[in-house]
């Protein structure tokens, strides 16, 4: 895609013009996940907490196995070290998350969840026997009994669940970590909100401002080709919060198209106390988008896909360029505000200042 020109500036007075500066999309790449025995987990650096990408049944560090034997306080066949709780007994020996229904087992008694069956080739991974189809009732029945805290209690979760709710409230827990928001590469990173905020400033390079209003101009020499490419322009930090603003350039149907969009760090709940506006004009004509910015815990694809946001055909971006039309200038103006009640009962507008 040919270079652009994106400006970022937060300024008191969004009407002011600011200078132009480069920019370019971004642009990144996706690792490799492997097969391991036991979750990797990422560094954490920042004033926040990274954490590693857990899959839903949650769990620690497990036993090298135990079977239905093991579910009454032996340990299987003698192979393994016996487990200490049955907590640790419904913990897969492979990706040592909490085992579900149907927990597979093999002759020697060592059990695996189903996931983990189907990665090891039919054979058991504590004894190398052939695994079967046998199911491991006995250890079913006991899952049935338990209650256990959400994995995320050290985060702050105080909830406890019965063993089989346990996965599907963990799936939508508010404490579970966020992922990276960052736009135009697959980032695998997640944390809490301060060491996501330090890690778009200091890894990828997004630029941070302080204040509710906004002001960018988007410049871009050949306006007839419009390649997919995503922007991230900058986070704003206002009401003790923190906002993402995107740019988009896409094609949507056959119409290729400009979207802006404001996506909030933080809940859904959280986001709905906020208000955003985006206006982008010239030639005497000007649009306006004015929305509530979607939560990160959406993606920014899934925000472009449901076109959540100020969306521009090619055609009157050009109109609002001016000129000979040979090079496409938009400048998106914003503002971000919270509302709130009076002594009378009415909702009026807080700016930040």
């Amino acid at each position: 895609m040919d270079m652009d020109s994106v400006e970022c500036l937060s300024l008191p007075d969004a009407a002011m013009d600011v200078d132009d500066v480069d920019g370019h999309p971004h642009h990144g790449h996706h690792g490799h996940l492997g097969l391991p025995l036991h979750p990797a987990h990422l560094p954490s650096s920042g004033a926040g907490r990274a954490f590693p990408k857990v899959n839903a049944g949650g769990g620690g560090a497990g036993p090298a196995g135990a079977g239905a034997a093991g579910a009454a306080g032996a340990a299987g066949a003698g192979v393994g070290p016996p487990a200490t709780s049955v907590h640790e007994l419904l913990e897969c020996p492979v990706c040592t998350n909490s085992m579900f229904p149907p927990i597979h087992q093999c002759q020697n008694g060592h059990t695996l969840c189903s996931t983990c069956k189907a990665r090891v080739h039919n054979r058991c991974p504590t004894c190398r026997q052939e695994l079967g189809d046998i199911r491991c009732l006995a250890l079913e029945k006991v899952a049935e009994s338990l209650e256990l805290p959400c994995k995320y209690c050290s985060l702050g979760c105080p909830e406890i669940f019965p063993y089989y709710s346990k996965i599907k409230h963990e799936a939508q827990c508010s404490f579970r970590p966020y992922n990276c928001p960052y736009a135009g590469s697959e980032c695998a990173v997640a944390g809490d909100i301060p060491f996501l905020v330090a890690h778009l400033r200091d890894d990828h390079k997004v630029d941070m401002h302080n204040g509710c209003t906004f002001n960018h101009r988007y410049v871009k020499s050949n306006p007839r080709e419009v390649e997919n490419a995503t922007w991230m322009l900058t986070v704003f930090h206002c009401f003790g919060q923190y906002f993402c603003l995107h740019f988009e350039a896409f094609q949507l149907g056959m119409a290729p198209v400009y979207m802006a969009f404001l996506r909030f760090m933080g809940d859904e709940n959280e986001a709905r106390n906020y208000t955003y506006s985006l206006e982008v004009g010239g030639n005497g004509r000007k649009m306006v988008w004015e929305g509530t910015p979607r939560s990160i815990r959406d993606s920014h694809r899934k925000v472009r896909d449901s076109h959540d946001g100020l969306i521009i055909q090619r055609n009157m971006a050009l109109f609002f360029s001016g000129g000979d039309r040979k090079e496409l200038k938009l400048r998106v103006t914003g503002r971000i505000w919270k509302e709130q009640t009076n002594p009378d009962g009415a909702c009026i507008p807080n700016l930040c200042s």
